[in-house]
């Protein structure tokens, strides 16, 4: 009998600004793989912002249970620099009825960093300790402080001192992306240095970047140590790689890699629920968007988004995507 000894462990889903919003949290949770999400960054300058603004962002929070349709919490995402603006923030989301407050120190968009915000506060591991310790204090332990970075900015001499720093602030958990600021999303990930960030603090850490198939999951575990992961770019990609992960855990099963059909499947359904809301143009350059990140490891992804890429009528678009074998769709 093989014993698996990766059977435990949670999955998250990685918030990524302009293209995980509610609706894809929702398609993306609906089979069983993921148990928390958390959405795009509200960014934070030098005021509290007004209520309309974090529901644009996480609209579950108008629902009594903050959490997708399928019951899987969405954790809100502060981005900013100033203490005080952050703690107001935080309050104001507490309020409103947020499940749980995560930090994004790990953003690597030029702008944002040019604004002093996500991954530049990483240069300074004192700054990353007052963000989290004035929301940590301004919540009063009502609800969970958690905190997201990189392996450092222009180098990894300060990854240590960055997670220390969040858990000398008051997080409760670290997801750590394993590459710099300068690094990108440029392969390799370093999962080895998530182990050494591990080994210097005391609480979960969350281990993120790269982690593809189920092969990448395995190594991301063993050379970090983590109990739990992250997935972001590979969860677009592969919307059945997290429920892969689980039915692995569960059974030692391995099932077999996702068709085309399945993730054309979920495109559709995807312009089917956004046009409901907005502009069929507005909808052709999400699903282009989705299908773009769809070519990484599927060659018959990259063939339609070629065959696609210059249309402009929705639904021509959605009857370009070539489909041979049986429509499966996310229900």
């Amino acid at each position: 009998m093989v014993v698996n000894l990766l059977q435990s462990g949670k999955i998250g889903l990685a918030p990524m600004e302009g293209v995980i919003d509610a609706l894809t949290r929702d398609l993306l949770t609906r089979h069983a793989g993921f148990d928390w999400t958390v959405t795009e960054f509200v960014r934070v300058v030098d005021a509290r912002l007004p209520p309309r603004v974090f529901y644009k962002h996480c609209p579950e929070l108008a629902q009594a249970s903050v959490a997708t349709p399928s019951g899987i919490p969405v954790h809100l995402q502060l981005l900013g620099s100033d203490p005080a603006a952050l703690a107001a923030n935080a309050r104001q989301a507490l309020t409103l009825g947020a499940v749980s407050v995560d930090l994004n120190f790990g953003c690597p968009a030029k702008l944002v960093n040019r604004h002093d915000g996500g991954a530049a506060l990483l240069r300074q591991p004192e700054r990353v300790f007052h963000a989290v310790k004035a929301v940590s204090d301004a919540l009063g332990g009502e609800i969970p402080v958690t905190a997201k970075i990189r392996l450092g900015f222009a180098n990894r001499r300060l990854a240590v001192a960055c997670a220390q720093a969040t858990e000398a602030g008051g997080a409760s958990q670290l997801v750590v992306h394993a590459r710099t600021r300068d690094e990108g999303y440029r392969p390799p990930a370093h999962w080895e240095w998530i182990g050494k960030i591990r080994r210097h603090v005391n609480i979960p850490v969350v281990a993120n970047g790269d982690i593809w198939t189920l092969e990448d999951y395995w190594k991301a575990r063993t050379l970090s140590g983590c109990q739990d992961v992250m997935l972001g770019r590979s969860a677009l990609a592969d919307p059945w790689l997290a429920p892969r992960i689980r039915h692995w855990q569960q059974t030692g099963e391995r099932l077999p890699d996702s068709s085309w059909a399945m993730r054309a499947s979920v495109l559709k359904e995807y312009a089917h629920l956004q046009r409901q809301q907005l502009p069929d143009r507005v909808v052709v350059s999400l699903v282009k968007q989705w299908l773009a990140q769809m070519r990484q490891g599927s060659s018959e992804a990259n063939e339609n988004f070629q065959r696609v890429k210059r249309l402009t009528e929705l639904d021509q678009l959605l009857e370009s995507l070539v489909v041979d074998e049986s429509h499966v769709v996310l229900t």
